[in-house]
């Protein structure tokens, strides 16, 4: 699994979690998560999460933190683990920079009521997908919010890289305890 880390700005509308979005823009063939910072307001003709086109509501950040996970298998139970497994990694990345206050619940982290980050999975004719984004700033935000700035990350991208690398270790780490045990009868 690979990852890469985009150093200029590019602003997330829904449109990037699409089927080799790491090929096309990053030349990442197979398993990757891209990780860039950008804006995010994901209108209803782009919502993934059908809860939230019902509720009629959008998602609107000045400022995020973006993941795009792509695993070329069509498993969307496995990818909905996955998502949770990339959550608790930025948790615990969190936690050894020192924020102790973030509880998680589901795909998502907060602080009290405050939500830090937005995170979906879904299924292309190829692979499955997660997009995970989290509030740099949380300023002019629908919902209550937290934000990376609040919890003072200063290198928002060095923090994104750690959590892909994390990441990456994570999913090979599994890839290679399937192939160290013997099969019982």
């Amino acid at each position: 699994m690979k990852y890469h880390v985009l150093q200029k700005l590019l602003n997330y509308d829904g449109s990037q979690l699409q089927s080799l979005f790491a090929y096309k823009n990053f030349g990442l063939m197979g398993d990757s998560i891209s990780v860039f910072r950008g804006s995010c307001r994901v209108e209803q003709d782009e919502m993934v999460d059908m809860e939230d086109v019902l509720a009629q509501d959008w998602i609107y950040s000045e400022d995020m933190l973006h993941f795009i996970v792509e695993h070329f298998e069509l498993d969307l139970e496995k990818t909905i683990i996955r998502q949770r497994l990339l959550i608790a990694t930025i948790k615990e990345e969190l936690e050894k920079l020192g924020v102790k206050t973030l509880s998680r619940s589901g795909d998502d982290l907060y602080e009290e009521d405050k939500k830090l980050s937005v995170s979906i999975s879904t299924l292309s004719p190829v692979s499955t997908l997660i997009h995970c984004g989290l509030n740099v700033s949380n300023k002019n935000t629908p919902i209550p919010t937290i934000g990376l700035a609040n919890l003072h990350i200063q290198d928002v991208l060095s923090f994104g890289e750690n959590v892909a690398k994390q990441y990456c270790d994570e999913v090979l780490s599994m890839r290679l305890a399937r192939c160290k045990v013997r099969g019982v009868q």
